[in-house]
């Protein structure tokens, strides 16, 4: 049985050969769930992710302002599980049909933007660099909050305190949001890291807290454009990785207004666009 987090198991217990020098052991060890999601939209299949079950409105409510297709949560109007069985019979929770509400258009999903996502890489598939650059409603080169270096560095570890599962199983990333002095307001662990974001978004959305100037985002692993598309999205200011930003990452923080962290570790990071937006001890 695996480690239950709202629908669906995060977790799961495998045995393996542990192998530790001249030492050979059998052991049941615990592993990061990975599963389909299937988003829907009236009934039509838009996308499927590979994530970590657990908190799925959350992710659907990101996925669907991160890619443009709702404004806020008022352009749900009701989501739910489809009935999809696996070979027992039992409903695997790995299908959410939503509806969204009078007036607000149904994407295009047809050649020019494929949503087929890995946990891997969040931008396969898609047509080019220009069908995902998306337009953010949010003024984020306006956000004129400022956020103490102290802060900034302290921000790593209290991500990795709060990962729970990751604690349990070393192989998920997590997404962190965090007010301009450190405080969280959110976490989230997925198998990818475009899914932990996608989640934290969306719990902002579904509580009507977009856009989310004056804040940070806190990523492990690298800064791709993706997860900087999805932070301007958002309305998000800052956002900083424990490690490398990609070129196209640089670029789209640059051009959107975000202040882009890379290498934040330890007592030392990388500001790669922004910087007045960190406030450096005298």
């Amino acid at each position: 049985m695996g480690t239950v987090l709202g629908v669906g198991r995060v977790t799961s217990r495998t045995p393996v050969l542990r192998i530790r020098g001249a030492q050979r052991t059998t052991r049941a060890d615990t592993v990061a769930a990975e599963e389909p999601l299937e988003i829907r939209l009236a009934g039509t299949p838009l996308a499927v992710t590979m994530r970590t079950p657990g908190d799925d409105f959350d992710l659907v409510h990101g996925f669907l302002a991160t890619e443009g297709v709702i404004a806020g949560r008022d352009d749900v109007a009701g989501l739910r599980y489809c009935d999809s069985v696996d070979a027992d019979g039992r409903n695997t929770y790995n299908v959410v049909d939503v509806d969204l509400a009078p007036g607000v258009p149904i994407p295009d999903t047809g050649l020019e933007r494929n949503f087929y996502t890995s946990s891997s890489c969040g931008v396969c598939g898609k047509a080019s660099i220009d069908a995902i650059r998306t337009k953010t409603s949010y003024d984020v080169a306006g956000d004129v909050g400022r956020v103490p270096l102290e802060a900034l560095l302290a921000l790593p570890e209290r991500l990795r305190a709060e990962q729970q599962v990751f604690e349990k199983t070393g192989g998920l990333h997590a997404a962190g949001l965090f007010t301009s002095t450190g405080e969280l307001v959110a976490l989230r662990e997925d198998v990818g890291r475009h899914n932990a974001v996608d989640k934290v978004v969306g719990d902002a959305v579904r509580d009507g807290r977009l856009p989310l100037a004056g804040h940070v985002l806190m990523v492990s692993g690298r800064a791709s454009f993706e997860l900087t598309q999805k932070a301007a999205m958002a309305g998000i200011p800052v956002l900083a990785a424990v490690s490398a930003p990609s070129s196209l990452a640089v670029e789209l923080a640059r051009e959107v207004g975000i202040t882009l962290v890379g290498f934040l570790r330890g007592d030392g990071c990388n500001v790669y666009t922004h910087t007045e937006r960190v406030d450096l001890p005298d």
